[in-house]
């Protein structure tokens, strides 16, 4: 069972791809960490405030790695505020 968590993001005041960059890396690095996950930025890599990473699980348990996801996405929206999430969804394959 493969969970994909796809979230587009806000960063508001960007004003430039390397601002961009400085403040999602420490993101990305943080959630691989915190939650043993894989996480990339998948789309919208020229657009200086806005992303879409994806973040993703592998588990025997469905429930598990959606449960996994959903807190990943609650804990960005509570603990990251220089990013909005703008939209999100989860797949399961």
């Amino acid at each position: 069972m493969i969970a994909l968590l796809t979230l587009h993001l806000h960063i508001p005041g960007c004003k430039s791809l390397k601002e961009k960059r400085s403040r999602l890396k420490p993101l990305l690095t943080r959630l691989h960490k915190e939650f043993n996950i894989s996480v990339a930025e998948l789309d919208l890599n020229d657009v200086w405030q806005s992303t879409i990473i994806g973040c993703a699980v592998v588990s025997n348990n469905k429930a598990q790695a959606q449960r996994t996801l959903q807190i990943v996405s609650a804990w960005v929206e509570k603990n990251w505020y220089d990013m909005t999430i703008v939209d999100e969804k989860i797949e399961l394959i």
